[in-house]
């Protein structure tokens, strides 16, 4: 079975309806040029608003279902395709969500994710706005393929990455807000993309999976020092080979073909999965050995 995923690289601006029409035209972009399955970057919606912590921010999230899924859903069963959104979710009073949506092809809502490491770092203020997912990890079938979906700083986990392979994923999509702080980026600016890459494609290969990461790009500034977000979208194969990679500066609609029988394939020539000690892991569950 082979799957074309597209991956919407876009710039956020102050106005959420700006913001979700542009990604309705990209979308539309992605779907003309083949894309059956189509990721938006995490919180497409708005900017980045996590780099402070701000009480009058909570009024930016939704219910989910609300009023972007129904939008959102519209679309997809208009053109037929797999939708992947991150959303604010709000989900009762005093109780928020960093979720993923998935709508099949008919615009139906098969499910959603609620992003599990909730991150806290300079800039990166997801602890204040978000409670940890609950959902756990998760896979859809679509009507094009088996999808697992995590969220930014879930990228950097192989534990997460495993759960869903061994679920049956063919495919992890990574919606991201990732970037530069701009002080920061001459002495370590390609090191951090560099990692945030390769972790992601080690993934791949451990798991022998497509993975697929959609980031947003541009500088949204705030009162710290901003961030600039370093875009660099990407699919790679089960080998973790590159295949499209959008640059580091500009909004790109990436759209790459993806053989998931190659997922067989991969695996049974690096058996990774079948040579796994499940008697000698339980230390996993521990936070640390001392």
């Amino acid at each position: 079975m082979r799957a074309h995923i597209g991956l919407i690289q876009m710039a956020c601006g102050e106005n959420a309806g700006d913001n979700v029409a542009a990604a309705l035209t990209h979308i539309r972009e992605a779907a003309r040029r083949g894309a059956q399955i189509v990721c938006l970057p995490e919180l497409f919606k708005t900017t980045y608003f996590c780099q402070t912590e701000d009480h009058a921010n909570f009024a930016l999230a939704e219910e989910i279902p609300g009023p972007t899924t129904e939008t959102l859903g519209r679309l997809a069963g208009e053109l037929g395709i797999v939708l992947v959104a991150s959303l604010f979710e709000r989900r009762a009073p005093g109780l928020y969500h960093n979720t993923a949506v998935v709508i099949d092809a008919d615009g139906a809502i098969l499910g959603k994710y609620r992003k599990m490491h909730i991150p806290d770092d300079p800039q990166y203020h997801e602890k204040f706005y978000f409670t940890p997912g609950d959902l756990g990890f998760r896979v859809w079938h679509t009507r094009f393929g088996k999808i697992a979906v995590l969220v930014c700083w879930d990228q950097w986990y192989p534990e997460a990455a495993r759960i869903v392979a061994l679920q049956g994923a063919q495919i992890i999509l990574y919606p991201t807000a990732i970037g530069w702080l701009p002080p920061e980026k001459p002495d370590f600016g390609e090191g951090q993309y560099a990692a945030w890459q390769t972790v992601q494609r080690g993934h791949a290969i451990a798991n022998g999976i497509f993975v697929a990461a959609a980031n947003r790009v541009g500088f949204e500034p705030s009162p710290g020092v901003g961030i600039e977000f370093w875009g660099g979208s990407f699919i790679c194969d089960p080998r973790g080979r590159v295949q499209e990679e959008a640059g580091k500066n500009e909004e790109a609609v990436l759209v790459g073909g993806c053989d998931f029988d190659e997922v067989d394939t991969v695996r049974t020539h690096w058996p990774f999965l079948r040579d796994r000690r499940l008697d000698a892991y339980s230390d996993l569950t521990r936070r640390f050995l001392d």
